[in-house]
């Protein structure tokens, strides 16, 4: 008997992730509750973090031209992120050269270009919003490279998301920045594309998500570097605000978001902490408006509701689904479970992967992080 509930509390447990059920008082209880607590409240803060960082590189555009910020910026990320290798002990050798190499030029490389151009045509709200369609372009890519099942209700979020996409590029104003729009929309293409390349990485072999993040970071920076040698007529002007925009996208987002988005990976869901990162754009949009003084006009508006909606939408539908199914489970009938105990276990090892899928699959919101945020 006392086995048998011993092994039932272990289900609970694995059930609720890091909740713990019966008395908390004890060291585990409490430590996992804390964690849980913590996790919550770093994704919070990288996500204020990863929003008001549009606003961030569109006033340190002011100082020097796209490519020439960019290329400063996801250099000294990498050097940045291997000194933090070095004082955690990491492995420093990547596992896959050329695996390393296409997710830093997809990822880092192609997401930076696009996005500091997009900044520069363009407003910081609008820019972070269309970009944040990825998850978006990832559905779909997924799809199709990955035969990765996509249900009813997922297309209906990602058509809802496409027809604001369209009204925020809106294509019929001619006097629009259509082009800004489109980089935009470009950047969370290549970062998708490299999550894709970075999933199918990290289910192949074993590898170091934070040696993965600094290689690839540092192989991103390279044709950013040249391209700023051939295109950029002078250097940056170092003023005070340019050296702070340019320390805040290395420390604040390249390493201590970064970080935030690690911990809260291994102590949330993988789909709660995804939700959690939609605070970004939001920050974004109203971070622009106060700051920028930008204003979106009403198709702009409207397309941004819908897409931030979509997003939504599509982040809760699996922790929706997931509820269902420990639901189902818990109400079988007792003769049911003892005759088919796969039901439990059925429903338990979703949670189990998907917590063990975070953990290894960190690189899609470092991808998520994602690399250029």
């Amino acid at each position: 008997m006392g086995a048998q509930t011993g092994a039932r509390g272990r289900v609970t447990q694995r059930e609720h992730g890091t909740r713990q059920t019966g008395d908390s008082s004890g060291p585990g209880g409490t430590s996992g509750s804390r964690s849980v607590y913590l996790a919550w409240g770093g994704l919070t803060l990288a996500g204020f973090l990863y929003g008001y960082n549009w606003v961030v590189m569109k006033a340190g555009l002011a100082y020097t031209d796209p490519a020439a910020f960019g290329a400063l910026r996801i250099f000294l990320a990498g050097v940045f992120l291997f000194l933090v290798m070095v004082v955690l002990r990491r492995p420093l050798r990547p596992t896959n050269w050329r695996a390393t190499v296409l997710v830093g030029l997809f990822s880092t490389a192609a997401f930076t270009g696009l996005t500091f151009w997009a900044l520069h045509l363009g407003a910081a709200g609008k820019t972070s919003v269309l970009y944040y369609t990825m998850p978006i372009w990832l559905l779909i890519i997924s799809r199709i490279v990955l035969h990765e099942r996509v249900r009813g209700f997922q297309w209906l979020y990602v058509s809802v998301a496409l027809a604001g996409l369209v009204l925020v590029i809106s294509p019929w104003d001619v006097e629009g920045t259509i082009i800004g729009n489109l980089l935009a929309v470009g950047a969370g293409v290549f970062v998708a594309v490299s999550a894709v390349l970075v999933k199918t990485l990290l289910r192949d072999e074993k590898c170091d998500v934070l040696s993965l993040t600094a290689w690839q970071t540092l192989f991103g920076s390279v044709p950013l570097v040249i391209i700023a040698f051939l295109v950029s007529d002078s250097g940056p002007r170092w003023t005070g605000w340019f050296v702070g925009a340019l320390l805040y996208n290395v420390v604040l987002v390249s390493g201590l978001a970064m970080l935030l988005w690690f911990f809260s990976l291994r102590h949330l869901p993988a789909g709660t902490a995804g939700l959690g990162r939609l605070l970004a754009p939001v920050v974004g949009v109203i971070a622009s408006w106060l700051q920028l003084g930008e204003i979106p006009n009403g198709y702009e508006t409207a397309g941004m509701v819908m897409i931030l909606l979509g997003l939504f939408a599509l982040a809760i539908h699996p922790l929706l689904s997931e509820r269902r199914a420990r639901v189902t489970a818990r109400a079988a009938p007792p003769a049911a479970q003892e005759k088919k105990p796969s039901v439990v276990s059925a429903a338990v090892k979703p949670a189990a992967g998907a917590e063990f899928a975070a953990e290894r699959s960190v690189a899609g919101p470092a991808v998520e992080r994602a690399p250029g945020e």
